[in-house]
Parts: structure tokens; C-alpha cells; sequence
């Protein structure tokens, strides 16, 4: 999933990257509340790691100035202050989860993935499609209790259709999802992931809906 992450610290921003890469995440990094604001507005973020203290403000105000316009993308703070007050005044500013620095990178990963579960009201870890099931965390698919391998981008691709929950993706809304902003994107790419995931999914399993995108069957339809 993509995910915007805003933090001035170039050593921290680059093992955020690092790490979160790892579990499939696709990371943009900006570094001020301007770049923050604009990038949100220009894309569809799963999370925002946002970081208190940037260049030109505040971070929990910008949180504030979303969350008063209606931007309900999950946030998880990051700060280097460690006092309750300052952990209470960010969780009621709008932030979902709270991390103090310095942080474990495996917790970080961990933590985004709760609030993605959250937000799309998931009890357990696991997105499930039928007959069809994922875990994010341990990057695992099965189909039918078997297992599957995918490839990296063949596994977001299909944790973006799992979790838009049967609703149409265009093709730009997976590619969001699959590249960050500076990779460079072959014209035909993300079809190649479609047919790869078919081939091993079902052919029946995703579906094409033309001139608008891509979308999971209904779990009723045979995907052998």
C-alpha cells in the first residue's frame, strides 16, 4: 500500500523507507507541511506517518487543518516528545497512533498495518475474498487453504482489489498504489501484473469493467 511519510530527517526518512519497503509498503517522503498538504490533495494515501516537527510548522496542526476538512486518512504521529500531555494532545488532535522516537521499524510496520485493519473495520490481519485469503504481515496468499506465490507487486496489487471490497479501481488508482512518485512506470506494467495474478489466481478472479478498471469477482464466481 502507498504511503505518504512526512519527516525533515533524511537518515530517519531513509530507514523509514527501508523498512517499511520490506513489508510491501510504497513509501513518497516529503519534508514540510507544504509538500504534505500537496501531496495528499494529489493522491490516494492508505496511511500518513506524519512527523511533529517539520521546517515550516507544526505537524499536528496541518493534522488538524485535515481533519477539519473532512481527511480521514489514517495518521500515525511520530515525535520526539515524550510526554503524556504531548501524547494525549496528539491522539485528540486527530492522530490515530502515536510513536515516540526513537522507534523500532518493525513496530512502525506493524503499527501501520493495525490501523489499516482498523480503518477498513477488519477484526483479525487477514483480508479474505471468498475462498481467497491474504496476511499482509506475513506476505502470505492462500487460495483454497494453498498456497500462492506472488511476486512483490503482484501481492499489493492484490491487497489494493482485496481491500477496495469489490468497488472498481482505475487503473490509475492500482498504479498509485503499486509506484511511488520518482519510479518510473512502464505503459503496460500493470497489465502484466493482471495477467500474471490471473494465471495464478483464476482467470475468472478479477474482472475487467472497460473504460473504468478492475475489481474482484463476487466470491461466488468459480475462480479455477
Amino acid at each position: 500500500m502507498r504511503i505518504l511519510l512526512v519527516e525533515d530527517d533524511m537518515p530517519v526518512a531513509a530507514g523509514i523507507e527501508a523498512g517499511l519497503a520490506l513489508s510491501n509498503f510504497v513509501i513518497d517522503t516529503v519534508t514540510t507541511c507544504s509538500e504534505a498538504h500537496g501531496a495528499l490533495a494529489s493522491f490516494d494515501y492508505a496511511a500518513v506517518v506524519l512527523d511533529r516537527r517539520l521546517p515550516d510548522g507544526d505537524g499536528l496542526a496541518l493534522l488538524q487543518a485535515w481533519r477539519r476538512a473532512g481527511v480521514a486518512t489514517p495518521v500515525l504521529m511520530l515525535t520526539a516528545r515524550d510526554a503524556v500531555a504531548s501524547r494525549i494532545e496528539g491522539l485528540q488532535g486527530g492522530a490515530d497512533d502515536y510513536m515516540i522516537k526513537p522507534f523500532d521499524l518493525d513496530e512502525l510496520a506493524a503499527r501501520l498495518q493495525a490501523l489499516l485493519r482498523r480503518s477498513a473495520g477488519q477484526v483479525d490481519g487477514a483480508l479474505r475474498h471468498g475462498s481467497l485469503a491474504l496476511d499482509p504481515v506475513a506476505r502470505s496468499v492462500t487460495l483454497e487453504g494453498q498456497p500462492v506465490t506472488l511476486v512483490r507487486r503482484e501481492l499489493m496489487l492484490l491487497e489494493a482489489l482485496m481491500r477496495a471490497r469489490g468497488r472498481i479501481l482505475s487503473s490509475d488508482q492500482l498504479k498509485d498504489r503499486l509506484y511511488g512518485i520518482d519510479e518510473e512506470v512502464e505503459s503496460n506494467a500493470l497489465n502484466v501484473h493482471i495477467y500474471q495474478l490471473r494465471r495464478k489466481l483464476g482467470r475468472h478472479m478479477i474482472e475487467t469493467i472497460r473504460g473504468v478498471g478492475y475489481r474482484l469477482a463476487s466470491p461466488c464466481v468459480d475462480s479455477a
